[in-house]
């Protein structure tokens, strides 16, 4: 993505969470520490199920009134339900404000920019009454923008930007072994630690409980990971259950087929190079990881 550009996603949604509670509400949930969520930085986190697996997995940016919850369109009204699940008497408000909102991305260059003109160096920053993030996960993917739709496009103009289509990011998200398409075949599928949540800076280990904790703490102390999700290069289409061997063992499986596929692979390395630059088998033909 050049400096001069900007991606409109069309499949974000928007959380607002607020409320006197809403701190220790998130904190006792996510995996991530809540605490680490201000003006000047934003985290990516992920909902987890009682047993440690992938449920769901979003941005927390500070708002004026509370935090916003960028993730899934699709997953919007079940992360609400989700939450709610949880809380109680706790004093907190889950809106979805997804038809208010838009989610974009500009170059970590252009954001560089920015940070100039408005004399803040923060990895995140408020522009027109925006937050601007760096991507929390990898900052070659850019920054975020969360804006309100009737500001967009004056925003867009004032920074002199051109819409370009998704298909680039999701590509550089691939490369960089991010999934972005595909998340809806992931839940209870695998462990927070198999989708790689902690090289993401999903997971803080040392903020106590959250749901699912137990199983992830006890996976990193005794080094029990021993799958990881990763891309599939192939020239080939896959399928989801597809099986990926090794000479002849078998050693994953896809979880997420087109356009951009991955699997859960299984090693015995705890770095995880075991199959670097191997030739794999998928269907018969070669494919790499």
């Amino acid at each position: 993505m050049k400096k001069d550009q900007i991606i409109i996603f069309k499949n974000r949604g928007l959380i607002s969470i607020f409320g006197d509670d809403a701190l220790e509400f998130l904190q006792n949930i996510i995996t991530n520490d809540i605490n680490k969520v201000t003006t000047e930085n934003s985290i990516f986190s992920a909902l987890l199920t009682p047993q440690g697996k992938y449920l769901y997995e979003f941005f927390i940016v500070k708002s004026d009134k509370g935090y916003f919850l960028d993730c899934e369109e699709a997953f919007v009204d079940e992360i609400i339900n989700n939450l709610k699940k949880y809380k109680l008497r706790s004093k907190v408000e889950l809106e979805n404000i997804s038809s208010n909102y838009v989610v974009g991305i500009i170059n970590k260059d252009k954001f560089g920019e920015i940070q100039k003109e408005v004399n803040n160096t923060s990895n995140t920053i408020t522009y027109r009454d925006c937050p601007f993030f760096i991507d929390p996960r990898d900052n070659k993917l850019g920054a975020r923008i969360l804006s309100p739709l009737e500001k967009l496009y004056l925003t867009i103009k004032k920074l002199s930007l051109n819409i370009i289509d998704e298909d680039d990011y999701f590509a550089k998200a691939y490369k960089l072994g991010i999934p972005e398409k595909g998340l809806e075949f992931l839940k209870d599928q695998l462990f927070g630690l198999e989708a790689n949540f902690e090289a993401l800076n999903a997971i803080d280990f040392k903020k106590g409980c959250y749901i699912g904790q137990e199983n992830t703490a006890r996976m990193k102390l005794k080094n029990k990971l021993r799958r990881k999700l990763m891309p599939i290069k192939t020239d080939q289409q896959l399928k989801l259950e597809d099986e990926i061997f090794f000479k002849n063992s078998k050693i994953g499986k896809v979880l997420i087929d087109k356009p951009y596929p991955f699997a859960l692979i299984k090693m015995y390395d705890p770095d995880f190079q075991e199959f670097k630059d191997q030739d794999l088998t998928v269907n018969g033909k070669k494919c790499k990881i």
